[in-house]
């Protein structure tokens, strides 16, 4: 059977963008974000995050420390009683990447990679999931693998993306999936 799926991107949607965030104690995490994964959970959607990590293929931090970080954020949200399904992350970045990560593939956003490879490994449902980014290439990789609903969280307009619905918060997210979540 097929899921739902909430993707969200990471930096700007769960935790505040401050620029290669990789720590606890740079961690702000966005308003309404814990609330909108436990409405997923609780109405048996998967989560699962797809997230550019542009500081791994600068060298800022390695994949450990990523991995280290994603665990700590994971038991943030498991005591806020939401859980996070899955993680896929793209380290590459094409013009400043460094050694290995200095590469072009099919995994950076605005690539589909990450999403699609959720979607195989998880038997999620594309047209009944919804994405959830902050920038274009969040829209455009959401659009590339046929995710049926799209939010761009303080998008500039969207007309940009015709697609995508411009939302000034989370719990507009919240609202436009499951319009009975505000009685929660």
């Amino acid at each position: 059977m097929r899921r739902p799926t909430l993707f969200l991107d990471r930096d700007g949607v769960i935790n505040v963008d401050h620029g290669y965030v990789h720590t606890p104690d740079k961690t702000d995490f966005v308003p309404g974000i814990f609330e909108l994964v436990a409405q997923a959970n609780r109405r048996g959607w998967l989560v699962v995050v797809v997230t550019n990590q542009a500081g791994i293929a600068r060298g800022y931090y390695d994949e450990r420390q990523f991995h280290d970080y994603m665990d700590w954020v994971r038991a943030q949200f498991q005591r806020q009683g939401a859980r996070l399904d899955a993680i896929y992350f793209c380290p590459h970045h094409p013009q400043h990447g460094q050694g290995r990560y200095l590469a072009e593939c099919d995994c950076r956003k605005p690539a589909p990679g990450m999403l699609l490879k959720a979607m195989a490994e998880h038997a999620i449902d594309p047209a009944a999931s919804a994405m959830v980014g902050d920038t274009r290439t969040d829209m455009e990789a959401g659009l590339r693998a046929g995710v049926g609903r799209l939010y761009w969280l303080g998008g500039p307009t969207d007309a940009e993306i015709p697609q995508a619905l411009r939302v000034a918060d989370l719990e507009d997210v919240a609202q436009d999936l499951w319009p009975s979540s505000s009685t929660e």
